[in-house]
C-alpha cells in the first residue's frame, strides 16, 4: 500500500496554515520503517499547479493537506473509473457557492457541478454545521448525523457497506474534524458534539473489508494548533487502521 503525502494547506484560504505539515506529523507518530511514502510536488505560489500535480498522482493513502486535495485527487481518480461512490467523514459538507480556485470550503459542490460526481453516490457521515447554500445542496444527498451512529453504529455500519458494495469502486475522504473536539483540538474548524474517535475506527475497519474500496484521504490535521498531541496520536491511530 502506497502513502503519499500532499503538503499543502492552499486550499484552506490561508485559515489554517499548519496543516500542510500534517503528513509529516502523522508518519513521524505512526512510526513503521516498512511503508512505501511518496510525495507531491507543491508550488506554494500556485495553487492550480499544485492541483494539476495531485491530480495526476497515484498511490492508495493521501495524507493532507488540506481538504480541497479530494477535489484533484477525486478527479484523478474519477477519470481512471466509471461506476464510482464517495464517502465523506466530515464535521462540514464543503458544498459553499465559489468563485474560481477550488477551496476545502467548496471542493464537493464543484465535483457536482463538473459533472465528475453525482449527488446519488456521494455520502456525508457527521456533517453538522452547514451554510445556508449548502443546506439547499444538500436535500437531495444522502447524509448520515452522530446521533445516529450514537444510537446504532451496527446499522449504520450495514448502511454505508450496502449503499457503497454497489459501486465498481468507491473513494473514502476522512476529514479528522469529524471527530468530537476533545478528540482532535488540532485542526482548523472545531465543532462540538462529534463522533468518538472509537467510533470512527470502528466504521472504518468495517468499510475498508469492501474490495471496491480504492482510494483514501485522511485531511485537516493541524500539528500547530495540536494540544498534547491528541490529534496527531489519533490520526496515527486511523491510518494505522487503515493500513
Amino acid at each position: 500500500m502506497k502513502i503519499v503525502k500532499v503538503c499543502s494547506s492552499q486550499g484552506s484560504l490561508g485559515k489554517n496554515p499548519g496543516c500542510e505539515k500534517g503528513s509529516d506529523f502523522i508518519l513521524n507518530e505512526l512510526n513503521k520503517s516498512d511503508l512505501i511514502i511518496d510525495e507531491i510536488k507543491v508550488n506554494i505560489n500556485n495553487i492550480d499547479e499544485t492541483n494539476k500535480n495531485i491530480e495526476k498522482a497515484s498511490g492508495d493513502i493521501f495524507l493532507g493537506g488540506d481538504h480541497s486535495i479530494t477535489y484533484s485527487l477525486f478527479r484523478g481518480f474519477a477519470k481512471k473509473n466509471e461506476n464510482y461512490g464517495l464517502l465523506i467523514f466530515d464535521a462540514h459538507p464543503d458544498c459553499a457557492l465559489y468563485i474560481k480556485s477550488v477551496s476545502h470550503e467548496d471542493f464537493v459542490r464543484k465535483l457536482v457541478d463538473e459533472g465528475i460526481l453525482d449527488k446519488k453516490n456521494l455520502v456525508y457521515v457527521g456533517v453538522r454545521k452547514s451554510g445556508k447554500s449548502e443546506v439547499e445542496f444538500l436535500r437531495d444527498v444522502k447524509t448520515i448525523d452522530v446521533k445516529k451512529v450514537h444510537e446504532n453504529i451496527e446499522k449504520v455500519k450495514e448502511e454505508l457497506i450496502n449503499f457503497f458494495k454497489k459501486f465498481k469502486k468507491f473513494y473514502l475522504s476522512i476529514d479528522i474534524d469529524v471527530l468530537d473536539p476533545k478528540f482532535c483540538p488540532g485542526t482548523g474548524y472545531l465543532e462540538p458534539n462529534g463522533l468518538d474517535i472509537k467510533e470512527l475506527i470502528y466504521l472504518i475497519s468495517k468499510i475498508k473489508r469492501l474490495k471496491n474500496l480504492k482510494r483514501i484521504d485522511l485531511v485537516e490535521v493541524n500539528p500547530l494548533k495540536d494540544i498534547d498531541n491528541i490529534t496527531v496520536k489519533n490520526a496515527a491511530k486511523i491510518l494505522s487502521e487503515l493500513l
